[in-house]
């Protein structure tokens, strides 16, 4: 597979997006420009031709990338940027432990969570773009395993398993004060019950793990053009 094939962007418009925290019983609403995101979870092909390596526990090209850490992400799209002659978006550490995002970067990132939440919506208020067996892979229909991505219908916006299939690390610190340097997850995974599988579900966890649910997909900023 081609990896630019493999790299789909869809343009997302602008917008607002309200999140919320069931923890916390917190709510916060965040403004976005437009942006572009990739219409499916950066796939295991493109991952390899990427980075020369396959770390995810099953095998196939269309199936999405997992096994793979924040830290692996956030790199990848770095090389990804490289690749296609764009400007890297992450300034990393030498140490790989501090990270800073250039937002004047034109290259690939990640999403942060309220622009995952407004295009998971695509628009809609409900917990879901469509009834949860048509448009995602969990515990009731997966048979406990990955699926290749594009199975299932995408979202009025033209993106697919934003729901189901592998959670997807966001660029957000999920609380600081709580859980330290902990990442953003959201959309659920091939393994979770149905109420996982919503578009307001957050999840946590280290940058540095790595498990078989999960995944990512890239962004990349729109800029105006004068």
């Amino acid at each position: 597979m081609d990896v630019n094939a493999g790299n789909e962007m869809i343009a997302v418009p602008p917008g607002r997006v309200t999140l919320s925290d069931r923890r916390t019983q917190r709510s916060w609403s965040a403004g976005l420009a437009p942006y572009r995101l990739g219409a499916f979870p950066t796939t295991q092909a493109q991952y390899a031709q990427i980075t020369g390596r396959r770390p995810s526990s099953g095998h196939g090209d269309r199936l999405p990338v997992e096994g793979v850490s924040w830290w692996d992400a956030v790199r990848f799209c770095n090389a990804l940027s490289r690749r296609e002659g764009l400007t890297s978006v992450y300034r990393l550490d030498a140490d790989a432990e501090g990270i800073e995002w250039d937002t004047s970067a034109d290259g690939y990132r990640l999403p942060t969570e309220a622009e995952w939440e407004h295009a998971c919506r695509a628009g809609t208020a409900d917990a879901r773009y469509g009834r949860l067996d048509e448009i995602a892979w969990y515990r009731g229909n997966s048979c406990e395993r990955i699926h290749d991505v594009g199975g299932k219908q995408p979202n009025a916006w033209g993106l697919y398993d934003m729901l189901g299939n592998v959670w997807e690390w966001c660029w957000d610190i999920y609380d600081a004060e709580v859980y330290g340097t902990y990442r953003v997850l959201r959309g659920g995974g091939w393994f979770d019950e149905h109420w996982s599988c919503r578009a307001s579900v957050r999840r946590r966890s280290h940058p540095t793990f790595q498990v078989d649910d999960v995944g990512f997909r890239v962004a990349r900023s729109v800029f105006s053009e004068l």
